[in-house]
């Protein structure tokens, strides 16, 4: 005890020898953030489990949403300032609150998925589009069929692209809007012909015998998770935006350098804790493995629109474009997000 009390004596003497003093609670920025049961969201809560965001002046208050469109109705009641979801509804979130995109969260293509059971007719077709070989499914084996998906989210994107590769469109099938846990239970159950799910509920079916017939990344589209703020309070708290981002991208660091079976357990310590289910390891394994990261240098290229619209506000384009497509927004709500210039690098360039 006696030693614990000199380290932790000689700690404050250098600290404050050198003008730095650490934050006090009052001293610290609350920043009320909202998330889902993901592997975004594990980077940020390893980040504030290990007392990251504190030493960066922050204290994250982390709250858990069923879906992207649970958080975006939550923004008009001051509940989050900055959140993680996908691509489609952080559309959204501009179009209805004028939200920004602030920086990705990870690579979702090859988590956003179409299952099919295994006896079923769309399981024994594949390569129906010579251009996207992997794909199973045709035609005649799609119409007229039940999907089960959260509606205008980046499953039901995963499964609007599907059936544009099988020539088809979302007026072909019938389509049951369920939040993820639901679809899911439902499939199991026997409803539905398929289903449309993001990770960790994809890997969960697929478990059970659930047959891939498409993921983002065989159907060729790009699918990040990203980071959205307020537009309005990251506009007057630029220098918190960018301190929050520095707090994620020091666990992107962690999570680049660390191999993924090592992280197994922590990963389902956060769903145990955070999420409040159990987590098969094996699954977990792989929902680890299949969650590209990106650290700040490769962010900034992929925000870079010096020279024209940048990857990601181009990303947000083609998906504007398709849901207008499609009749999901409408040609006047599409010109709107049309540049995707709501995707901006202002805060990452800030970034200490």
């Amino acid at each position: 005890m006696l030693k614990k009390l000199l380290c932790m004596a000689l700690a404050a003497f250098m600290l404050l020898s050198t003008g730095i003093r650490p934050a006090s609670a009052a001293e610290l920025v609350e920043v009320p953030t909202a998330w889902l049961d993901e592997h975004e969201t594990f980077l940020m809560w390893y980040a504030v489990e290990k007392g990251w965001d504190v030493e960066a002046g922050l204290k994250i208050k982390m709250q858990l949403f069923s879906s992207g469109a649970d958080i975006l109705n939550a923004l008009p009641s001051g509940k989050w300032v900055y959140a993680g979801m996908g691509a489609v509804p952080a559309m959204l979130g501009n179009l209805r609150y004028g939200t920004s995109i602030i920086a990705l969260g990870n690579d979702e293509s090859r988590c956003n998925a179409v299952l099919v059971r295994p006896d079923s007719p769309i399981a024994k077709v594949k390569g129906w589009n010579k251009e996207h070989p992997a794909v199973l499914g045709s035609p005649e084996t799609v119409r007229g069929k039940t999907f089960l998906v959260t509606t205008v989210s980046s499953a039901h994107y995963a499964l609007s692209a599907w059936l544009e590769t099988l020539g088809l469109t979302d007026s072909d099938i019938a389509i049951k809007n369920m939040d993820q846990a639901q679809a899911l239970a439902a499939f199991e159950n026997n409803i539905g012909d398929g289903v449309g799910l993001w990770a960790p509920h994809m890997f969960v079916a697929m478990d059970k015998g659930a047959v891939l017939a498409a993921d983002m990344k065989t159907l060729g589209k790009g699918n990040p998770i990203v980071l959205v703020a307020d537009t309005r309070y990251a506009e007057k708290n630029p220098d918190v935006t960018a301190r929050f981002l520095s707090v994620y991208l020091r666990a992107v660091k962690m999570f680049k350098e660390t191999t993924p079976e090592m992280l197994v357990g922590e990963y389902q310590r956060f769903h145990r804790e955070f999420v409040g289910k159990d987590y098969d390891a094996t699954l977990a394994l792989k929902d680890l493995q299949y969650h590209p990261v990106y650290d700040l240098q490769q962010q900034l290229a992929l925000f870079d629109d010096s020279k024209g619209p940048s990857q990601v506000q181009q990303w947000q384009a083609d998906i504007a474009a398709y849901f207008s497509s499609i009749g999901r927004i409408t040609a006047d709500e599409a010109k709107k997000v049309a540049d995707g210039k709501y995707a901006t690098n202002a805060y990452l360039k800030q970034i200490k």
